[in-house]
């Protein structure tokens, strides 16, 4: 090759580099390289921005989120181990968009999200954990909590979405009250029964524990396990504590059930079995109907009530002056 050529030909070389390395397009040859903003793959002649996947830490992983800030904490067993950001997990863990059916959206909806099995990985780091094999306790800002075992958090399309990638990582709000579903949702891959694979929004905590653990006070202590208040204890566990408390541990969405009086003493056991099964034909509230519950269910619910009349654990009702004016009770855990 002539002098003249090979000056011509390193004039080609540098007018594609400078076309392609905006792109992140490493290119080789000639004995030269141009490399972008991504860093070449060893013993590979061209790493393209559109087919190389993203590293966790590069500019699609660390410029801001929606509340960037927000914490998600891992707590085991009451103590709290680790708080990240938003910022931070996004930064740790690919995000990638998933899509699917939404029953609160009533549609199809894109979220930017995290694979929840990798969250967990992270999140409990340096613990000598199997998420799979663990029980999990999931914390909402406004009280909402629910029990759910590890295994389906790990392997039934389970992600943590950190944004609407509908709206360009706005939040679209939820329900009539217009609340957003952030700073984390939990979203599932083509599962729309939030009975069967629930979607708690506004999450803060992802907690390992039994649930017994978590709220012992909700516990039909003394009772064998063919009694019917144990039997309606894991109906009231998988649909109602997730919004309402008993003994003043559980859900805050909700009244409390049990103290200072329980349900059952205000008001007639038929009546609860009718609220349950459609509370709009009482007023309307937040809470959903029930139908799937079958009379046996409803029988034991209302064994499980009647049983916790009488393990009531009310501290604010024992520091309550003779007067009969009770003191604000401690929140719920």
């Amino acid at each position: 090759m002539c002098v003249r050529e090979w000056q011509k030909a390193q004039e080609v070389l540098r007018a594609l580099t400078r076309h392609f390395v905006g792109a992140g397009v490493c290119w080789v040859g000639f004995g030269l390289a141009a490399c972008g903003n991504r860093t070449p793959i060893a013993d590979e002649g061209v790493a393209s921005a559109a087919t190389a996947s993203p590293a966790p830490g590069d500019a699609a992983t660390t410029r801001p989120w929606p509340e960037a800030d927000a914490q998600l904490r891992f707590i085991v067993r009451g103590e709290t181990i680790r708080a990240w950001s938003k910022q931070e997990l996004a930064a740790r863990i690919p995000v990638a968009p998933v899509r699917s059916f939404d029953p609160y959206y009533g549609g199809d909806k894109t979220f930017d999200a995290l694979p929840l099995k990798e969250v967990l990985r992270h999140g409990f780091e340096g613990r000598d954990l199997e998420p799979a094999a663990e029980h999990f306790v999931l914390h909402a800002s406004d009280g909402y909590t629910i029990a759910i075992d590890g295994a389906r958090l790990v392997g039934d399309g389970a992600h943590l979405a950190i944004a609407d990638a509908d709206l360009d990582r706005a939040w679209a709000p939820l329900g009539a009250q217009g609340i957003p579903p952030g700073p984390f949702y939990l979203v599932w891959e083509g599962h729309p029964s939030p009975e069967a694979h629930p979607r708690p929004y506004q999450l803060v905590a992802i907690e390992v524990a039994r649930f017994e653990d978590v709220f012992p006070k909700t516990v039909p202590s003394g009772l064998g396990p063919d009694h019917a208040a144990v039997r309606g204890y894991a109906t009231f566990r998988k649909h109602c504590i997730k919004c309402h408390a008993i003994n003043q541990q559980g859900g805050r969405v909700g009244p409390e059930l049990n103290v200072p009086q329980n349900i059952t003493e205000y008001r007639p056991e038929v009546q609860i079995r009718a609220y349950i099964r459609n509370p709009m034909t009482f007023r309307y509230s937040k809470m959903p109907a029930a139908p799937y519950l079958d009379e046996t269910q409803l029988d034991e619910l209302i064994a499980y009530l009647r049983a916790m009349k009488d393990r009531k654990d009310d501290p604010a009702a024992a520091a309550a002056p003779e007067t009969g004016v009770r003191r604000t009770p401690p929140p719920p855990r």
